[in-house]
């Protein structure tokens, strides 16, 4: 590859905040963090930046072929704050992002693609909390 060269990889939420349900998909997600976070500093010295995208509950093709249990369907991704899961196309640009030079600073992260880890950054800590019901 090119200096200036970049190379996104797919993660999920799921691999910071696992379904019980989804157990082996959370583990390949945390590998590919873990991977990509690696790889990107062995070849950021050849000028060539080396991303993630981790987005969060996104509705496609794959859901209704044995990505969720059939009963869970009708509510996948209801929990978020917009009350729906994902397209496909509201992903795309934060994997445009980081192929341009925009993000030419940006190396070894993982952008999370998702309404409830914004809002955290929106929130203080305790108020993020009261909003998960965690105290």
């Amino acid at each position: 590859m090119q200096p200036g060269s970049t190379i996104r990889n797919t993660s999920s939420i799921q691999a910071y905040n696992p379904s019980p349900i989804l157990l082996d998909y959370a583990t390949t997600k945390v590998a590919i963090n873990t991977f990509s976070k690696s790889l990107a500093q062995q070849v950021a010295d050849k000028g060539i930046r080396f991303n993630v995208v981790a987005p969060g509950p996104v509705w496609t093709p794959l859901q209704v072929v044995g990505g969720q249990p059939v009963e869970v369907l009708k509510e996948f991704g209801a929990s978020t704050p917009l009350g729906r899961p994902g397209q496909p196309a509201e992903m795309a640009p934060a994997y445009v992002f980081l192929a341009g030079q925009e993000s030419s600073y940006i190396c070894g992260e993982t952008l999370n693609a998702t309404v409830e880890l914004q809002l955290h950054r929106m929130f203080s800590e305790y108020e993020y909390c009261k909003y998960q019901r965690i105290l």
